[in-house]
């Protein structure tokens, strides 16, 4: 088993890139106890100590330590723990929604922000993950680093609405989940 390691700009941030899928479940940020029952890996990984978040996609690991906290020390523990889970498998799917993602402009949208957009930010530790689209209206989460990072929105504008703009015309303008509510 292969397990890629990425440093980001923060020095609180590293990503972990497993050869095989983490998990089934789509994209999932844990911040505390109570989010932590959700995923066994999540919860092992938490146990290790001085971790203050995690961001668990399918292909990826995003996990911030506290400030005090030593890479040095940490790294082999989560390695050992994300060797162990997955040598045990994956989390399990979740049941699909009966109505699905049928409409064309929806799944376009899912295409481009998986193969363009996705990865360009989880190399910070962040994700952007679809939430609706309505009207020409498309509303995403910013989820990882990028949740609360101050050049979220103009990654947002410039990046995401602008690339989904060009290649989907029926997209007239992308909004942050966060900023809705």
């Amino acid at each position: 088993m292969n397990i890629e390691i990425q440093e980001t700009p923060d020095k609180n941030i590293i990503n972990f890139f497993p050869d095989q899928p983490i998990s089934n479940q789509g994209r999932a940020e844990f911040v505390d106890r109570k989010s932590l029952r959700k995923s066994p890996l999540a919860e092992q990984i938490f146990d290790v100590g001085n971790i203050n978040s995690l961001f668990i996609t399918s292909d990826m690991i995003s996990v911030t330590k506290n400030d005090d906290a030593d890479w040095k020390e940490l790294k082999p523990l989560i390695l050992a723990e994300i060797m162990d889970f997955l040598s045990i498998g994956a989390e399990p799917s979740p049941p699909k929604s009966s109505t699905g993602e049928t409409d064309e402009t929806i799944q376009a949208i899912n295409a481009l922000l998986n193969a363009r957009i996705c990865p360009a930010v989880k190399r910070d530790g962040g994700d952007i993950k679809f939430i609706d689209f309505d009207n020409g209206i498309v509303t995403v989460e910013m989820q990882g680093s990028c949740k609360g990072c101050p050049y979220a929105m103009r990654t947002l504008k410039d990046g995401v609405e602008k690339i989904l703009k060009s290649y989907i015309p029926e997209v007239k303008e992308v909004r942050n989940n966060e900023t809705i509510k």
